[in-house]
């Protein structure tokens, strides 16, 4: 395979090159993510031309545009970053992506045209921690699912009996997954949370763990310790259904499970049973599939709480992805390396 040469470092300060960009993004993603501040920063540090950006790379015109382009600002709704885009792309360089993953659009081809790739994960994961952080608290006192039970059981305020343990203290919350997300939960909880914070990840550092003021453990030792279980993990083959009925059945009951991942993480059906028996509580942002069916039981249980795939990035909160691919084109024009960059084995095991 052709393998284009990387541009060159700028070793002494700032660089004047505006290299050609193009956004390639959906358009309602586009109105969300990008106002006035951030492309008068597009416009100062690159390049453009018509179109300024794009929802799709296979047009005769659109083909004809790549020619030029040598940066490319992605996010959700891009298309596959295929053969037929790169021969099309011949000066292609860099790809940032204002979102998280870019599995959806990127593969190891542009890495072995030394493309560089970057994302904006980590303004992401902010969001999502803080999400997850709130619904661990909520967690310890039941307070989704009292508050479902509040409309059934109106004055009378014994059903805050039935939840059983209302309290935070000393309660065992497990994170499996040390991700971008993971670390962020971790830290934000062990500033809050006074009880055993125990982290699943065949891959962390043990000494990153212990500094976080969390203890390394295997899942099989984790589940029976839980009294709250938040995923952090990414989906490939080897964690799809990591959650099952196995798993399911090691929790003690009242545990409550936080899904903010992916929802393939868990056997949805083995999830349905678990949480209509009343051993188990639920808090789903994602689900498989999502949505879920409409005859699913999980909607009318009173001990699910689910959300429609809100913990990330939402409205200007996407300013930040944003504004991250943005340094990340600065940097570039300057000479300066990536901040985020992608490679092999973080595109292995992106969510």
């Amino acid at each position: 395979m052709h393998t284009d040469p990387a541009p060159e470092a700028v070793a002494d300060g700032p660089s004047e090159r505006r290299p050609e960009t193009l956004l390639v993004m959906a358009r309602d993603v586009l109105h969300v993510q990008f106002g006035e501040p951030e492309f008068a920063r597009l416009r100062t540090a690159a390049t453009t031309a018509e179109p300024l950006a794009t929802d799709e790379l296979a047009s005769p015109g659109i083909r004809a545009r790549l020619a030029s382009v040598e940066v490319l600002i992605t996010s959700w709704g891009c298309p596959r970053l295929d053969d037929g885009v790169l021969r099309a792309a011949p000066r292609l360089r860099a790809v940032f992506h204002a979102a998280g993953s870019v599995r959806g659009h990127v593969d190891e081809r542009l890495l072995d045209r030394g493309i560089v790739v970057t994302t904006a994960a980590d303004a992401n994961a902010e969001p999502v921690a803080r999400y997850t952080l709130a619904a661990v608290l909520w967690s310890f006192k039941k307070v989704p699912f009292l508050a479902q039970d509040a409309r059934e059981y109106r004055e009378d305020l014994t059903y805050r009996d039935r939840r059983g343990e209302l309290s935070g203290h000393g309660r065992t919350v497990v994170i499996v997954g040390f991700s971008r997300i993971g670390r962020r939960v971790t830290t934000l909880l062990r500033s809050l949370h006074e009880g055993p914070i125990l982290v699943v990840d065949p891959f962390a550092d043990p000494a990153e763990v212990h500094a976080a003021g969390a203890e390394l453990v295997d899942l099989g030792e984790a589940l029976p310790r839980a009294d709250v279980l938040s995923l952090h993990a990414p989906l490939l083959p080897e964690t799809r259904h990591m959650i099952g009925t196995a798993e399911l059945a090691e929790l003690r009951p009242g545990t409550t499970l936080i899904n903010t991942a992916r929802g393939a993480l868990v056997d949805t059906t083995a999830l349905e049973l678990a949480c209509a028996s009343g051993r188990l509580d639920a808090v789903l942002d994602v689900t498989d599939p999502e949505p879920l069916p409409a005859g699913s039981p999980l909607y009318d249980l009173p001990n699910v709480l689910l959300t429609p795939h809100i913990a990330g990035s939402q409205g200007t909160e996407t300013h930040l992805m944003a504004g991250a691919a943005l340094t990340e084109l600065e940097r570039y024009a300057a000479g300066l390396p990536p901040l985020h960059a992608v490679t092999r084995r973080t595109l292995a095991v992106q969510a």
